[in-house]
């Protein structure tokens, strides 16, 4: 077996293992989804912390925290969740910056705290945003279809990439991207927001192709901006929580950016269709 097969092997098969029990805890609801999407946060957190800084002082540590607690929040207190986020952000605001006014380094500490805000941010708002598609109304079905465009477009997009992918998307960020997995990525999420359609026919023809038209866009995009993020600290995997899959960031960098829209279509979009 090739080095590269070995890789895919672990990696169905820890998918494979792992799914059950994602799956359940989304489907049970209330704090045991909490509880994963906060562990998640947090992951995130400290994984864009660890790649952009290197170190954690107190303040970092704390922001991994808060971003762990952030997807709880709507959980614990779903109508007072808003202000309990926008609070917290303030709060890593001034922390970061007063932190490195206070301990330095002056010439790197702006970079450093948008660093740090940023870890707040990249760590939780795609887990924020699943969470409170949870607390929804038919929250379970809402957050099946942030995951379906999501892994539907990431599967179809690399089995397309490997056997019929010749022309690179953009190889300075992401060199084994290619225009025919962005194209399979994209039958993949609205092809796989059908199937979900075939099992609940609340999911209308038109959240199907709006959905899986903007998520077949949005997902790469937070796959790349990942990259981009790796290759400017020149690491290869944002960490090793996942065994073949590399890090939590690696796994969820689409799910970030395909979530939060998702909650803004259902909350915004759909109900003045």
């Amino acid at each position: 077996m090739t080095e590269k097969n070995k890789n895919l092997a672990i990696r169905l098969i820890v998918g494979l293992s792992l799914l059950p029990l994602v799956l359940w805890l989304i489907y049970r609801g209330d704090y045991y989804a909490g509880v994963l999407f906060g562990f998640a946060a947090a992951v995130c957190a400290w994984e864009y912390i660890n790649i952009t800084l290197k170190a954690f002082s107190p303040v970092a540590w704390l922001t991994v925290i808060l971003a762990g607690v952030m997807p709880l929040l709507v959980v614990a207190v779903p109508f007072a969740a808003p202000k309990f986020i926008f609070g917290a952000t303030m709060l890593v605001f001034f922390m970061a910056w007063g932190w490195y006014l206070i301990k330095g380094p002056l010439a790197e500490g702006p970079l450093r705290a948008s660093h740090l805000l940023m870890g707040f941010t990249y760590g939780h708002i795609g887990l924020t945003s699943v969470a409170s598609l949870r607390q929804m109304d038919a929250g379970s079905w809402w957050v099946v279809v942030a995951l379906v465009i999501t892994w539907a477009n990431d599967t179809a997009a690399y089995f397309a990439g490997r056997f019929l992918g010749k022309h690179k998307l953009y190889p300075e960020v992401s060199p084994n991207k290619t225009w025919e997995g962005f194209a399979g990525g994209f039958v993949g999420s609205i092809g796989g927001l059908f199937i979900v359609r075939a099992l609940w026919p609340s999911l209308t023809i038109v959240d199907c192709l709006v959905l899986g038209t903007i998520g077949a866009i949005l997902g790469p995009a937070g796959d790349l901006c990942e990259s981009m993020l790796k290759r400017a600290y020149q690491v290869k995997d944002s960490g090793r929580i996942i065994p073949g899959h590399g890090g939590m960031l690696d796994r969820i960098d689409a799910l970030i950016f395909n979530a939060p829209m998702v909650l803004v279509y259902v909350q915004f979009i759909k109900p003045m269709m």
